[in-house]
């Protein structure tokens, strides 16, 4: 169950970095049903505390970006931060912070690397919390 719980969330992943990457926007119809599902299998696995705990910080620290900077954050990249927060959070504080400061970072090296002025935030963010949960689970 576990394996297939862990081959659903890598493919919305796939497809959320997909359209993001070629269309600019994460659709809300991928970002909320997603972010649900998430939240709802954590607190069936009995993580339902730490998945909600680091949703609602991923998601407050990127409405503040979002209402400084709007131009800087998609309100896509908001609703992604819901779902991707609360599945960084089931893995603990220490892999939610991995991911929320990696994410960003990758994103500026991104575009520093292709000279590019704008880059999409959501692949980022996926491969930051994939390779954060993929390193707890090595642990």
């Amino acid at each position: 169950m576990r394996i297939a719980a862990a081959a659903l969330v890598l493919a919305w992943m796939a497809v959320l970095c997909c359209f993001d990457i070629r269309q600019r926007r994460l659709p809300n119809v991928l970002t909320l049903p997603g972010a649900a599902v998430i939240l709802a299998g954590a607190v069936l696995a009995g993580h339902g505390v730490p998945a909600l705990a680091g949703a609602a910080a991923l998601t407050a620290a990127y409405l503040l970006v979002h209402l400084v900077a709007p131009g800087a954050m998609g309100a896509g990249d908001l609703k992604l931060a819901i779902g991707l927060g609360g599945l960084a959070g089931c893995f603990g504080v220490d892999v939610w912070f991995l991911a929320a400061i990696a994410a960003p970072l990758l994103t500026a090296s991104v575009a520093v690397a292709c000279r590019a002025h704008a880059v999409p935030h959501g692949p980022s963010m996926v491969a930051a919390t994939a390779a954060a949960a993929g390193l707890a689970l090595l642990d």
